[in-house]
């Protein structure tokens, strides 16, 4: 009775287990993650490009004032830093791969990870640099 009582709980334990998400779904899931990490910030590409034309301009201006020079250079500083965002962008889009062939779920699941570090990465300094640019490009 004890032997059957086991092998009833194991059969049902491995059953939930099967039962369970595979790590191809999980890698979907996880791949839909990154892509929303990506998806939040690309549509502020447009507004980088936007801000970092302002803060040149706003430098050319202002440098014709030798009593601005500390402000020029905060405002050439934050065109770099603009534009840097936006291409780390790029670049991340650049390397990311879509198709998982001849990788086993295991290597799908790690570069997965990785991407999510890397996009996580360029979210925050697209934030960072547009919450910096609202104060600095304040007329």
């Amino acid at each position: 009775m004890k032997f059957t009582r086991i092998s009833l709980i194991f059969s049902l334990f491995v059953s939930l287990l099967a039962c369970g998400p595979s790590q191809k779904d999980l890698n979907n899931d996880k791949r839909a993650e990154v892509m929303a990490v990506h998806d939040e910030v690309m549509p502020k590409l447009g507004q980088l490009k936007s801000f970092e034309k302002r803060a040149s301009q706003k430098a050319e201006e202002l440098a014709m004032d030798s009593t601005n020079m500390d402000r020029v250079k905060q405002l050439e500083l934050l065109a770099v830093e603009l534009d840097q965002a936006y291409e780390d962008m790029f670049v991340w889009m650049r390397q990311y791969e879509i198709e998982d062939e001849g990788k086993t779920p295991e290597e799908v699941k790690r570069y997965l990870e990785e991407q999510m570090v890397l996009v996580t990465k360029v979210n925050k300094s697209i934030k960072d640099v547009l919450a910096k640019s609202d104060s600095l490009l304040v007329d």
